[in-house]
């Protein structure tokens, strides 16, 4: 099974976006530059659907 939330984190950092807090549970909340939205991550993302989703609202036009 495929894990990408290394593979995310680096993405968004490469980007432009950054860290903001710390979310719920096991999710941190992250801050897009491109599109000045929050963006939350979870600790654990094993769906390359739910990949893609983070990057579509990041404004990243990226797809894993």
């Amino acid at each position: 099974m495929a894990e990408y939330e290394k593979r995310v984190r680096t993405k968004l950092s490469k980007n432009g976006c950054y860290f903001l807090r710390h979310g719920k549970g096991d999710h941190d909340i992250w801050y897009s530059t491109i599109t000045k939205l929050p963006i939350t991550v979870a600790a654990k993302i094993d769906a390359r659907h739910t990949a893609n989703a983070i990057m579509n609202r990041a404004g990243i036009d990226f797809r894993f």
